[in-house]
């Protein structure tokens, strides 16, 4: 793992003041989806709160595989395609993050083969500059690149960071101080007590 790469983590309470942000972004544009699909599994929890921000039970769910913790494959690849349903619907496509853009721009190829779907929109808690699609809405820009470690994925993201290490740290507390010194991630120890012994 390239210790120089940049991290940041985001809170269980910083993520739902993304998602109420994204939401009033999409209310205040003036779109009311009639469905929300979140792209798994990174956009199952935002497409879960925004649709209750909105009020929607119309909550479905596709499969776009394309990172593992911090590992990218070579291409996205549709693994569960969107289930039926959606004929004349007003879709909010929902992810977390548009990092690359080759997540959407497979997503987006997929919708365009099920005929009949009304309008399609997108947006993720954040959006980095270097992405190659830009979503309709983002709660966030990113302008300096770094990896995001949401609260659902850090159990597979600290995998990833820890692969190398010879051994991990006995506590919760050493582990926050030595991801804090290798990598410049500030992650709260509380966290970090939840996953430890799944490392």
């Amino acid at each position: 793992m390239n210790g120089n790469r940049r991290y940041e983590y985001i809170s269980w309470s910083r993520f739902y003041g993304l998602c109420g942000e994204l939401a009033r972004r999409i209310r205040d544009d003036g779109f009311e989806p009639d469905a929300i699909v979140g792209i798994a599994r990174g956009g199952y929890a935002p497409a879960r709160v925004v649709a209750d921000l909105f009020d929607t039970m119309n909550l479905a769910a596709m499969k776009v595989e394309h990172y593992h913790a911090t590992r990218k494959s070579r291409e996205a690849v549709i693994r569960h395609p969107l289930p039926e349903g959606f004929f004349g619907k007003r879709v909010l496509l929902v992810d977390d993050v548009s990092d690359s853009g080759d997540t959407f721009d497979a997503a987006l190829a997929h919708l365009r083969t099920r005929p009949g779907i009304g309008e399609v929109r997108t947006a993720v808690l954040h959006h980095k500059e270097t992405s190659t699609y830009e979503p309709d809405y983002c709660a966030h820009r990113i302008i300096a690149w770094r990896w995001i470690i949401y609260p659902w994925a850090l159990t597979e993201d600290l995998k990833s960071l820890t692969a190398d290490w010879d051994s991990l740290p006995a506590t919760a507390e050493d582990l926050a101080l030595r991801l804090q010194r290798v990598h410049g991630l500030k992650v709260p120890v509380r966290a970090l007590r939840t996953v430890t012994g799944f490392l």
